[in-house]
């Protein structure tokens, strides 16, 4: 089995990005519930010949849909230790929690936090945005929001951009304040969040007797990879009072990267950081991350009286405070040691210039569409996001057909964004594999199927 994943991650070019599922691949998984033994080795092929092929394909090089990470062999092999080892990380005194605080301590470090800092490995950022909001509700109304809740009439207000993750909506309704006081700030051409539609938004909520309590800044936005203006919304916060959360997804681990990183100015000033180990980071999946200013808060935001979670000086009740302290999760996987190994064998530094390489990609691609007159970008290339089109008559349709051609041939995987109303095809350099050659793959294919989808190729 081991062999059969490392030959897999070696010959990933050989195979296509992506392919359809053929029915009886899926009919093979909708059998019912098995009382019979199988022999192991029966039970692998079938994961070879019918799970295997028919994946997402992030770990390919030509995968350019979304943001995901591309893992890596060290990353599979310390998640077999970690499988192995099936420790539950949420309490107890026992070394994988050493080695999840010796994480946390690296991620301090990283973006400027002080030692009282907290953090946590939770499955994404979704999730690391929702701790958020709760620790800044908490913040607001101290702990005893949690036995008595929000009163009636006291309502909170929270910002972020119009191109903001789903997830802070997400995490406003899940907390149980309601989206309808999620104010979607609108952007600039850079599609970056207005600062000065931020501080009418804020006046007018506090005229109407509200209370502005969460910003959400991004680093990285989803569509176009667009940074906000960091430390503009750290000044807007301090003087205002409130709470300053960026979603760092992908794009907080550019600290990683000397040539990217000033461009996160105002992060180190944050009250909290979402992100995830498993994009930028190479991390399997799944490694999010919260990092929180505020360590005491964050504790009394989660911490839990249960008996049988009572705390000793001694023995394997010690180690106090645990993980489960500081998040909703009490059984929680051993995260870390993926993370850990991949820090520890791969070093910052050559993290670092796996993501400056990707936005090197990013550029030259963004050439690449520049230089040749089919083809048309449509949004400012920030990081490593790079959004544009083919031109022709019923761009939209054509474009969308274009990118299930290009998904179902298995050379490239972009998937797709609407920007400014247009629909665009919409490439994410992630992974660590991928190369110039993958972007020219990537071009001539969206050129050959868009001429293919119309008549002999002629251009609007």
């Amino acid at each position: 089995m081991l062999d059969d994943m490392l030959d897999y991650l070696e010959h990933l070019r050989e195979q296509p990005v992506w392919q359809p599922i053929p029915q009886e691949a899926r009919d093979l998984f909708r059998q019912p519930l098995a009382s019979e033994p199988l022999d192991l080795a029966a039970a692998h092929d079938t994961f070879m010949q019918n799970v295997l092929p028919y994946a997402v394909g992030n770990a390919h090089p030509g995968f350019m849909g979304w943001v995901h990470g591309g893992g890596t062999p060290v990353g599979m092999l310390a998640e077999m230790l970690a499988a192995g080892l099936n420790a539950n990380l949420g309490g107890r005194d026992q070394m994988p929690i050493e080695v999840e605080r010796q994480v946390v301590q690296w991620v301090r470090e990283l973006f400027g936090f002080p030692e009282s800092a907290s953090g946590l490995f939770v499955t994404g950022t979704s999730m690391a945005n929702l701790i958020s909001v709760l620790i800044a509700r908490t913040a607001v109304f101290g702990s005893s929001v949690r036995q008595s809740g929000i009163a009636a009439g006291q309502r909170l207000t929270a910002y972020t951009s119009a191109s903001a993750h789903v997830s802070i909506a997400q995490a406003m309704d899940i907390a149980g304040i309601g989206t309808d006081f999620l104010r979607m700030i609108p952007v600039n051409d850079q599609y970056q969040m207005d600062v000065d539609a931020l501080e009418r938004a804020i006046a007018a909520d506090r005229k109407a007797g509200m209370t502005p309590f969460f910003i959400a800044g991004t680093a990285g936005t989803v569509d176009v990879g667009a940074i906000d203006p960091l430390a503009a919304l750290a000044e807007v916060a301090h003087r205002e009072g409130i709470w300053f959360h960026i979603d760092g997804a992908y794009g907080a681990l550019a600290m990683l990267a000397p040539d990217i990183a000033p461009r996160l100015r105002g992060i180190e000033r944050a009250d909290s950081i979402a992100f995830d180990f498993h994009k930028w980071g190479q991390v399997p999946y799944d490694a999010g991350f919260v990092l929180v200013r505020d360590g005491a808060l964050h504790h009394s935001t989660f911490a839990s009286p249960a008996a049988y979670l009572k705390r000793e000086a001694r023995g394997m009740a010690a180690g106090s405070p645990w993980p489960c302290d500081f998040g909703p999760d009490l059984s929680r996987g051993f995260r870390a040691l993926k993370t850990w190994f991949t820090i520890k064998v791969y070093g910052s530094e050559k993290l670092g210039r796996v993501i400056s390489n990707t936005c090197a990609l990013a550029q030259y691609l963004k050439q690449r569409i520049e230089a040749t007159p089919l083809l048309e970008l449509l949004a400012p290339v920030s990081l490593n996001i790079v959004c544009f089109r083919y031109r022709c008559e019923d761009a939209d349709r054509v474009n969308a057909d274009i990118v299930v051609a290009l998904q179902e041939s298995g050379i490239a995987a972009p998937s797709t964004t609407t920007i400014d109303g247009h629909l665009a095809i919409r490439a994410a350099i992630v992974n660590h594999r991928t190369n110039a050659s993958d972007i020219d793959a990537l071009i001539s294919a969206t050129i050959k199927f868009g001429e293919a989808h119309t008549a002999h190729g002629q251009t609007s």
